[in-house]
């Protein structure tokens, strides 16, 4: 049967080839024997079973992966148990077979794989030097091959690897050897052993450069036990901690029990239980009035959430029975203002008012600095004849125009109020009886948070005017009252009461007068409203009955600032404007409207309104536009930019012999105000385009914004109308070549 020459089969033959070539070079004959050499041949041949398989080179070259996986037989697979989450039984999880019996973190990486082939192109270093294969070696002899073996290395470089071909080298030098031992005299065996030590000089180069190729290689740096320095971490040391504890106190205690002892327990017990008895009952009774004052503290929180209830859908009655005013309140434009010019009108939107004070005066209005629909109305009486013996402060919004949102009664006429900048729930009110109280509108409006009590605690005529004050170095909260009697009080806000401060005395200049007891008095002017500056909190200017202004500081009290003989009647209201500080209006009951620039002792203008003045107020969107009403019922309406002589709109709100307007108040965002009268009608006008004209821009300056505008306006306008020395000329600055 013939067969494939393996690997034994090629030394088999090159061996016989070099060999027979040896004894057959020589003349005489060799030193061995035949017999040895074939019994030698037979001893390095390989036995191969009968039986065995016929592979090709590419079946021997497969690699077969065999995977052993120990299975446990003792592990039940279908274990259930019975779940009470789920109320049934569930499947038990199978447990692994697998037992750990070490487990040790390392850092070694095989080379083969991927991550280790990445650290080896990455740093060109190994942690141990490769085997190296001898392919190349092959590859050599191949080439250097003179004696027509190219067959035979083909099959040895198909079936041998590197190092059973260095094997087989060995085997044939060792056989030339002791054939030239055998033969020295022969000069064939001579010449061969020549050629045999010349090809294994060749063969041994390619070795060596291979060994020095692989010795060349770095290893890597403390490849065992490197390990990063960030990754270092410092284990605390255990410790022992023991605490010891106080022990418990112990008593002994002992003694004789008798038959009276025994009786005095019992009859101290039975007199504890009648004790007991009387508690429950009150407790009982405590108990039945404890339930009754819950149920009334709960009826109390159910009637307040039916009131949100009431007050929603009253809303959205009132905006669907209101719907043309509403659309008008945000809405209405006057297109007939395009053909007037130079003048506007008034378009009335709602009336509020409340079924408990129509017999009463409006004495004040304000807006709320937060929320711009909400409004403060007091109601009291100017006439000090008819005094009333209830006050009222109500807060309307323009969302619910039929009824007030919160109601204050007083016990007396409330004369003013103020509502806090910084806490609009915090409202403060001045009576006609001196005294103040201030609100807390989210807790409870029927009872006040603060009052004044006590005879020097509070004013001794009427309050007029109260306005908040700036907090205090320490937090405190405060606020000003001015009143009849001629003092500036300061109210600061303690933790239980309220604590009093007179600021000033309002004393007349000159005002020396002869008592009846021949002795000198300093009469006092009655302070009738107050007005603090925008800019400089500690200045403001008070109106006094007699028409004086005095304008006064927080800081010192016993000198007025400045003097402005401003009216020949009381003085009603003083405002600032609101784009320059140094500029305000006053009005009073002598018909005047006067416009004051600080520090000067003559108004700047002056308006002849044909009725007393009551209330004045500088628009929040224009600085040249101011409002006043008169006892007349009529609303006048100013804008000196476009009319220095008259205002620009005269319109009549109430009946002049029936009614007579008292207050008034610009809103602080939309273009309308609010006035009242002395029936306790308070009424919401519109105003017209021409009545809130903005500033237009020059084409060369479109980046001035609308405030700088309105500066710029108005001191354009104030430069026109302020008296200079005689031979100056008026040279206008940059700021007042605004054109509008």
């Amino acid at each position: 049967m013939a067969t494939k020459p393996g690997k034994g089969d090629g030394k088999q033959v090159k061996g016989k080839l070099r060999t027979s070539k040896n004894k057959t070079d020589g003349p005489g004959g060799g030193g061995g024997d035949a017999d040895d050499f074939d019994a030698w041949m037979k001893s390095r041949q390989l036995l191969k079973p009968d039986d065995q398989l016929d592979l090709t080179e590419a079946e021997l070259g497969e690699e077969i992966t065999k995977v052993l996986t120990p299975t446990n037989t003792n592990i039940v697979r279908n274990l259930v148990v019975y779940s009470f989450k789920e109320g049934e039984f569930v499947l038990a999880p199978v447990p692994g077979n697998t037992v750990t019996l070490i487990a040790f973190a390392g850092n070694s990486l095989h080379v083969d794989s991927e991550e280790g082939r990445r650290q080896i192109e990455e740093s060109d270093e190994i942690g141990y030097p490769l085997p190296m294969p001898n392919y190349t070696v092959v590859e050599q002899r191949e080439t250097d091959n003179v004696d027509g073996e190219e067959g035979e290395g083909e099959e040895d470089d198909d079936g041998a690897t590197a190092k059973d071909a260095a094997a087989e080298d060995e085997d044939v030098e060792e056989e030339d050897d002791e054939e030239a031992k055998g033969t020295e005299g022969d000069e064939g065996e001579g010449e061969g052993e020549g050629e045999g030590a010349a090809a294994r000089q060749e063969d041994d180069e390619p070795a060596q450069q291979a060994a020095a190729v692989s010795s060349k290689k770095r290893k890597l740096i403390n490849q065992f036990n490197y390990c990063e320095r960030g990754a270092l971490t410092y284990t605390n040391p255990k410790r022992n901690v023991d605490t010891q504890t106080i022990p418990p106190p112990r008593s002994q205690f002992g003694g004789n029990v008798l038959q009276w002892v025994i009786y005095d327990s019992y009859m101290e017990n039975f007199a504890e239980s009648q004790k007991d008895g009387t508690k429950k009952e009150d407790r009982k009774r405590g108990k039945r009035e404890k339930k009754f004052r819950d149920k009334s503290a709960i009826a109390e929180q159910l009637n307040k959430k039916y009131l949100k209830c009431w007050q929603i859908l009253e809303r959205m009655i009132n905006q669907n029975i209101y719907d043309d005013i509403a659309h008008d309140y945000r809405y209405w434009e006057d297109p007939a203002d395009e053909f007037r010019e130079g003048e506007g009108n008034l378009l009335p939107l709602w009336k509020f008012q409340y079924d408990k004070t129509k017999k009463m005066n409006v004495t004040d209005i304000l807006f709320n600095p937060s929320y711009y629909d909400l409004f403060a109305v007091c109601f009291g009486s100017h006439d000090f004849m008819k005094q009333t013996n209830e006050g009222y402060l109500c807060l309307f919004t323009v969302k619910n125009p039929s009824f007030p949102d919160y109601i204050i009664q007083t016990d007396c006429g409330v004369m003013c109020c103020d509502i806090h900048p910084t806490y609009p729930f915090l409202a403060v009110i001045g009576l006609y009886d001196g005294n103040v109280a201030v609100y807390n509108l989210r807790e409870d409006c029927k009872e006040p948070l603060y009052v004044s009590r006590g005879v020097n605690c509070k004013h001794g005529e009427c309050v007029w005017q109260i306005k908040w004050g700036l907090d205090m170095a320490d937090g405190e909260v405060n606020f000003f009252s001015v009143s009849s009697d001629g003092r500036v009080f300061n109210w600061i806000l303690m933790q239980n009461k309220l604590w009093v401060t007179t600021i000033i005395t309002l004393y007349r200049e000159n005002g020396l007068v002869d008592g009846p007891d021949g002795t000198k008095v300093t009469l006092k002017s009655g302070g009738s409203c107050m007005v603090f500056h925008p800019v400089d909190n500690k200045v403001f200017l008070v109106g006094t009955e007699c028409g004086y202004i005095y304008k006064c500081s927080t800081a010192f009290s016993s000198k007025y600032l400045m003097t402005y003989y401003a009216h020949n009647m009381s003085v009603y209201r003083i405002d600032f404007n609101r784009f320059n500080s140094n500029i305000f209006v006053s009005c009073g009951a002598d018909w005047m409207v006067k416009v004051w620039e600080d520090m000067r002792p003559d108004p700047l203008f002056i308006f002849d309104l044909g009725a007393a003045v009551g209330d004045v107020k500088w628009a929040p969107y224009s600085s040249t536009v101011f409002a006043a009403v008169t006892t007349e019922g009529k609303v006048h309406v100013f804008d000196l930019n476009v009319n220095k002589y008259k205002a620009i709109c005269i319109q009549a709100v109430v009946p002049k012999r029936k009614n007579k307007l008292t207050r008034l108040s610009f809103n602080e965002k939309l273009a309308f105000i609010v006035v009242g009268d002395e029936k306790g009608v308070t009424t919401s006008l519109k105003l017209s385009p021409n009545l809130r004209m903005m500033v237009k821009p020059p084409k060369k300056q479109l980046y001035l914004d609308q405030n700088t505008l309105q500066i710029g306006k108005l001191e354009k306008l104030l430069s026109l109308v302020r008296e200079l020395p005689e031979g100056s000329n008026v040279v206008p600055d940059a700021a007042t070549t605004v054109r509008s």
